[in-house]
C-alpha cells in the first residue's frame, strides 16, 4: 500500500504527522507541518500512500491542472512522507485521513517509523474552543508515555467519544513501542473555519520546546497578524460578537483555561453557524 522510494539514512528521527480530516480546526496542524515543510534542511520526499481508492472523493475531491483549457494531469489525494534536517532529523507525514481500511494505512506508517529508528512522534492539530483570538493560543497535550506527557504540561485524561485517524495512529505508534504525543492548539470556535496561523504558530513553538527543533524565523507570524486584523474587524462590526469576545476574554484570565472544559459540538457549530451566516 505504501510506495517508498528508498529509505533515508536518519540519526534518532522525530516523526510529526498531520493528518488532515476529522479534527483540524483553523487548519493549525496542516499549517504547521506545511510550514516546517518549508524550513527542512536536505528535504526528500520518500514515500507516499496513494488514497484514490481509500477516500470519499466527494468529499475530498481530487485536483486537475489545466494548460489552455485542456486537462492534464489529475493529482490524487495522498499521504507524503518527507525527510530532513531541523536541528535534528525530521520525518514528516501529511496528508488527508483515509476513508476506509485505517488499519491497514496506519499500519503501514507504523512499520516505516519502526524502520527509520523513530524515536519519539507528535501528532498535531486544532480544535475548536470557547476562546478569544486576543489571548495566546493554549496547546493541549495526550501522550502514550508519562515522561512525555510531563514534558508537555497540560494535557487532558477525561475525553470519550468518537475520534480521528490521528488518535488512531497514536495508540498504534505506543503499542509498537514509539513515546508519542499529541498536540491539539485551541481555535477560537468563530475562526475555527479559516486558516487560523496563530494556531500553527503555537504548534510549531511547541514542537521546537519539546523536540528541540531548530529553525529560522518564517512566515507565520506575519500571516497570524494579517489573520488577527481580519479578525478584529470582522468583530468590530458587530456589537453581539464584540461582546461574546469581551466574554471569552473574561473567561481566559479568571480560569484555568488549560483544563476548563470543552464546549460540545452543538454549541460549537451553532456559534459557528451563526458566525458565517452574519459576515454572509
Amino acid at each position: 500500500m505504501i510506495e517508498i522510494d528508498s529509505l533515508p539514512q536518519l540519526r534518532a528521527p522525530v516523526l510529526v504527522v498531520a493528518l488532515a480530516g476529522w479534527v483540524d480546526a483553523g487548519l493549525a496542524g496542516s499549517g504547521s507541518v506545511a510550514f516546517l515543510q518549508e524550513q527542512l534542511e536536505a528535504a526528500r520526499a520518500f514515500g507516499r500512500i496513494d488514497l484514490g481508492d481509500l477516500m470519499d472523493l466527494q468529499q475530498t475531491r481530487p485536483t486537475v491542472h489545466l494548460v489552455d483549457g485542456v486537462s492534464r494531469e489529475i493529482d490524487w489525494p495522498e499521504i507524503t512522507l518527507t525527510a530532513g534536517r531541523l536541528g535534528r532529523d525530521v520525518v514528516l507525514c501529511s496528508g488527508p485521513e483515509p476513508s476506509l481500511r485505517w488499519r491497514a494505512v496506519l499500519g503501514e506508517l507504523v512499520d516505516v517509523a519502526l524502520q527509520l529508528g523513530v524515536t519519539e512522534a507528535f501528532t498535531v492539530g486544532g480544535i475548536p474552543a470557547m476562546a478569544s483570538h486576543r489571548r495566546p493560543t493554549s496547546v493541549l497535550a495526550t501522550g502514550t508515555d508519562e515522561a512525555l506527557v510531563e514534558r508537555a504540561g497540560a494535557w487532558r485524561q477525561d475525553y470519550s467519544g468518537p475520534t480521528g485517524a490521528q488518535s488512531v495512529l497514536q495508540v498504534m505508534l505506543g503499542d509498537a513501542g514509539i513515546p508519542t504525543l499529541a498536540l491539539w492548539a485551541q481555535v477560537p470556535h468563530y475562526a475555527a473555519a479559516m486558516p487560523y496561523q496563530d494556531a500553527s504558530d503555537a504548534l510549531v513553538k511547541a514542537l521546537a520546546r519539546h523536540v528541540g527543533l531548530a529553525f529560522p524565523a518564517g512566515t507565520l507570524a506575519e500571516d497570524a497578524k494579517s489573520t488577527q486584523a481580519r479578525l478584529e474587524e470582522l468583530v468590530g462590526n458587530n456589537d453581539e460578537h464584540q461582546a461574546m469576545v469581551r466574554q471569552l476574554e473574561a473567561q481566559y484570565d479568571a480560569a484555568d483555561h488549560l483544563n476548563g472544559p470543552l464546549p460540545t459540538g452543538d454549541d460549537l457549530a451553532a456559534e459557528v453557524e451563526q458566525f458565517l451566516r452574519d459576515q454572509e
